[in-house]
């Protein structure tokens, strides 16, 4: 410890870096170019893994999105291009036949997907907007959140076909003043008086719907617009830790039996996995992490090596300079501190100019995107322990390959140290 802290030692080491300069530099430009590489990929990928997280933080990450098409083949008796129907009673057959869901939401809506929206009035403003029928489960599957002081439908609104809504901010900006709370006041939609009881946040980059929408319960949702028993889609939560995949599996199965839908048929029933999805995206994060940690030791290792090769040449250049320390009285323990300390102080040197490096474009690339909401990446960052890991790794690496030129410094006897011409 003693020697890490003497003036002597510093002015030895910087002196021998003087005197192989271009050469030294070029050797540690491997060893930061292997943890700059490191550092870069690594927050990438935290970035990627962030910005899906964003996008998609308004929804259960295991979550499953079910609705029907057109046969594509006969079966039972019936035709092909037969449509299919999703009904309200579909839920208690999928509940009972396939035991890993934890909630069903099934759901209605009119302003999407070519269908009429709502007409919405309030005084002399007025505007369109999706108008979506909901379950109370909803809530629990999408983690919209509500604004203090509202609520989201409850299982009175469904039993006693409550006109109550939930709107946007979007929709709360269009019709009411900028101070005015909505909470409590009235709005007309398709001429039909509904009170205001909550207003949901729009999550930016939510990747699932918008902030203009409205929620009516589900029951008075298919009053108004007729639709009886008719679902437009359900809105799935697997339970933890199950196989996404293989629910959505017996989900489409289920639906086939009740609807009499050809077992192979892969039109009918189609579906949107976001679990899956979720799934992939951590394991192509992790795949780039992996990649990056494989890629940044291999350079590294082959930087550590070049400067170990430089340190052999500084000693055999510096054979005579040894052989008079020696026999001025240093220990051979002192002379391998020596070319330790300088090996360590290169390479952990050059890992700090690459986590430097690495940081800035991580930081360039965090200004570019910080703004993009259409492509799911954001706040690119490497956490503190993967740096200090990528440290202390250098640290380690710089002591076992200092070993190599100490030991043949040590080696070298001052006698014929001093003949060395």
């Amino acid at each position: 410890m003693k020697k890490i802290f003497d003036n002597d030692t510093w002015q030895e080491i910087f002196g021998s870096i003087k005197k192989n300069r271009t050469r030294t530099i070029i050797t540690m430009i491997g060893v930061l170019w292997g943890i700059f590489i490191y550092i870069t990929l690594a927050g990438s990928s935290k970035g990627l893994d962030n910005g899906f997280e964003r996008a998609f933080q308004s929804i259960a990450s295991n979550s499953i999105f079910i609705w029907a098409q057109y046969t594509s083949l006969p079966y039972a008796g019936y035709k092909a291009e037969r449509g299919i129907q999703l009904k309200l009673s579909d839920v208690d057959v999928i509940k009972k036949k396939v035991k890993d869901i934890k909630f069903i939401a099934p759901r209605n809506v009119a302003g999407v997907f070519g269908s009429a929206g709502g007409n919405i009035v309030r005084g002399n403003k007025t505007g369109t907007y999706a108008i979506y029928g909901e379950f109370p489960e909803y809530i629990k599957i999408a983690t919209s959140k509500i604004y203090d002081g509202g609520r989201f439908i409850n299982e009175s609104d469904i039993k006693y076909e409550r006109k109550v809504c939930i709107i946007g901010e979007r929709t709360q900006q269009e019709l009411f003043e900028e101070d005015e709370n909505p909470i409590g006041k009235f709005i007309s939609i398709n001429k039909m008086n509904f009170k205001v009881v909550g207003v949901h946040k729009f999550v930016q980059g939510g990747g699932f719907g918008d902030d203009g929408d409205i929620y009516i319960p589900f029951a008075t949702f298919k009053k108004i617009f007729n639709t009886g028993e008719n679902v437009n889609f359900f809105m799935i939560a697997a339970k933890d830790n199950v196989d996404g995949v293989r629910v959505e599996k017996e989900i489409k199965a289920t639906l086939k039996e009740i609807h009499k839908i050809h077992p192979d048929d892969e039109r009918a029933i189609s579906g949107f996995n976001l679990g899956e999805v979720f799934k992939k995206t951590m394991n192509f994060a992790n795949g780039l992490t992996f990649l990056s940690l494989i890629v940044g030791i291999t350079t590294i290792l082959a930087g550590v090596i070049g400067i170990g090769n430089i340190l052999l040449i500084s000693v055999k250049e510096r054979t005579k300079e040894i052989g008079i320390r020696r026999a001025l009285g240093a220990t051979p323990s002192e002379v391998r501190a020596q070319i330790i300390l300088e090996s360590v102080f290169l390479t952990t040197f050059a890992g700090i100019i690459g986590i430097v490096l690495g940081s800035f474009v991580l930081y360039g690339i965090n200004a570019a995107t910080i703004d993009v909401t259409d492509f799911p990446y954001t706040n690119p960052t490497v956490p503190i322990p993967y740096v200090l890991g990528a440290l202390a790794f250098m640290i380690i690496l710089g002591t076992l390959i200092g070993i190599i030129p100490a030991q043949r410094a040590v080696s070298i006897k001052p006698i014929d140290a001093l003949r060395e011409e």
